[in-house]
């Protein structure tokens, strides 16, 4: 066999006490890729971070191409042609395209910007991409904004790229055309490594399937002779059901009917453009769209936290049977009638919890105004806490853990479940399995059936099309700001949810 582009063995690596890696031991060929696969905190990015640099290995061994190596920094990487691409850009954004791939080179050779427009036109002929180089960051979509990092790290000579998480904000025609790219650079005998938590896409994609459990390397596997049932197995290290249980909606009513509403930024920027619908206790509504289309806004109008210029949102209060608009209610009020947002954004401990507070205290956040006389009561927060940890399998040491030193898959559940456990009666859940393993997402879409079951009428923005025409009733589509259609998820494709989602002229689908 051929030598191994790169080679780990007996990688260990430590955070005090925490074991993030222990003995990891496996490897990726030339003109291969590899896909890494497993449950929150198993060590993925970790191990990855070890590679490009971030991190140290304690114990173990780094080979490249047949040479032992030791990367104690990103630049040592990018000496050894390796090259990551991380979820999270790190472009600046009032630079160009080129400036941003030549951003930090220091090859000796004076600088001449013509010379790099020669060079990414050159790698964009040779593996199909498409960028315009001269176009600003701030002008670009999120497909464009991966382009270019993949581009950066193709100049600086990178033969072996780490991807992590690269299609979580692609739409599938997106996700197509950049797997295109990744075959045509696997075939030109580049090493890829892709962590990913899309099984269907580990299958589409990959050559071979890495998995890790609990920081532990499991197994690798010929992608061609394995499946989503035996990938989960080895990730979860048990068996789980990977349907989705989506029962019949009955006795549905208007919970929240949604008419002609605007929003326009500070700077006159139209975030919202004449969005109306309608949402129905007992069912699930979906939320497609590409990042930035509208949802954060369309939610955020609903629970109080963004101005609405105009149009109305009537909310059909079951315990009164009266009307109230809820563009006349603080964000206070708006809860208070049962309108629950669990809105899980990039950085969770920023907009949902508070980091150095134990998991009680970030409980009793949602219920310190109702407490009367000068002390707290802390017994129900913490039946509460101890309840969302049985359930939901939050791994801590105990419920006076600080929320910061939980891994994040777990400080999403922590979230997530003290909105669901205020028994709302309109449940807007915004991206509630971001980053989570297979095993969490499926607790949290049992979570929200559960909810709909129970008569709540449930708004859930996603980025994982299977899972919104396998979860929800109805799916509502965003491009722009503008509803450009409302389809029913048991007769929908993922091509006509896609096509919508590049739609901007508001071309409703009846429902």
């Amino acid at each position: 066999m051929s030598t191994a582009a790169i080679e780990l063995k007996g990688i260990t690596k430590r955070f005090g006490s925490v074991v993030a890696n222990k003995d990891v031991s496996l490897s990726v060929q030339n003109g291969e890729i590899l896909s890494l696969l497993g449950e929150n905190g198993s060590g993925k990015t970790t191990l990855m971070n070890m590679i490009s640099g971030i991190y140290h290995p304690d114990e173990g061994q780094i080979f490249i191409n047949g040479q032992e190596a030791v990367i104690t920094c990103p630049h040592d990487a990018y000496d050894y042609k390796i090259g990551m691409i991380h979820q999270h850009f790190k472009l600046v954004d009032v630079f160009s395209a080129a400036e941003n791939i030549v951003l930090g080179i220091n090859d000796g050779k004076r600088f001449n910007i013509n010379d790099v427009y020669a060079r990414v036109r050159e790698i964009c002929e040779k593996y199909g991409f498409e960028i315009d180089a001269h176009k600003k960051i701030y002008q670009m979509s999120v497909s464009e904004k991966q382009t270019v990092e993949i581009i950066k790290v193709l100049y600086r000579g990178a033969d072996i790229l780490i991807l992590d998480e690269p299609t979580a904000v692609l739409t599938p025609q997106e996700t197509q055309k950049l797997f295109k790219v990744l075959r045509r650079m696997r075939d030109d005998g580049k090493a890829i490594i892709i962590i990913t938590h899309k099984l269907h896409e580990v299958l589409s994609i990959s050559d071979r399937v890495s998995v890790l459990r609990r920081g532990e390397y499991v197994g690798t596997l010929i992608t061609a002779q394995t499946n989503e049932t035996e990938l989960t197995e080895m990730m979860v290290g048990k068996k789980i059901s990977l349907n989705i249980e989506r029962s019949q909606p009955h006795d549905t009513e208007d919970r929240l009917v949604v008419s002609d509403i605007k929003c326009n930024s500070r700077e006159g920027v139209k975030l919202l453009d004449n969005v109306s619908f309608t949402a129905k206790s007992g069912e699930i509504l979906g939320i497609a769209g590409i990042a930035g289309s509208g949802q954060r806004e369309l939610l955020e109008a609903i629970a109080g936290l963004q101005h609405i210029d105009s149009g109305s949102i009537i909310y059909n209060n079951p315990k009164t049977k009266t009307q109230d608009n809820l563009r006349d209610k603080t964000p206070i009020q708006i809860r208070d009638l049962g309108v629950r947002l669990s809105f899980v954004p990039e950085d969770r401990l920023g907009m949902g919890l508070v980091g150095n507070m134990d998991i009680v205290d970030n409980m009793m956040l949602r219920s310190y105004r109702h407490g009367k006389g000068m002390f707290l009561k802390r017994a129900e927060p913490k039946a509460l806490a101890d309840k969302i940890i049985s359930d939901l399998q939050v791994v801590t040491p105990g419920t006076s853990t600080p929320v910061r030193r939980l891994s994040g898959g777990n400080v999403q559940k922590v979230l997530v479940g003290r909105e669901i456990a205020a028994a709302p009666t309109v449940l807007m859940a915004a991206y509630p399995v971001r980053g989570l393993d297979i095993n969490s997402s499926y607790t949290i879409y049992n979570l929200l059936n559960e909810q709909k079951k129970n008569g709540v009428a449930v708004i859930f923005v996603g980025e994982d099309l299977d899972v919104l025409i396998e979860l929800c009733d109805r799916i509502m589509v965003i491009g722009g700001g503008r509803v450009t259609g409302i389809v029913d998820a048991r007769n929908t494709t993922k091509e006509e949810i896609g096509l919508l989602m590049t739609k901007t002229d508001g071309g409703q689908i009846n429902e």
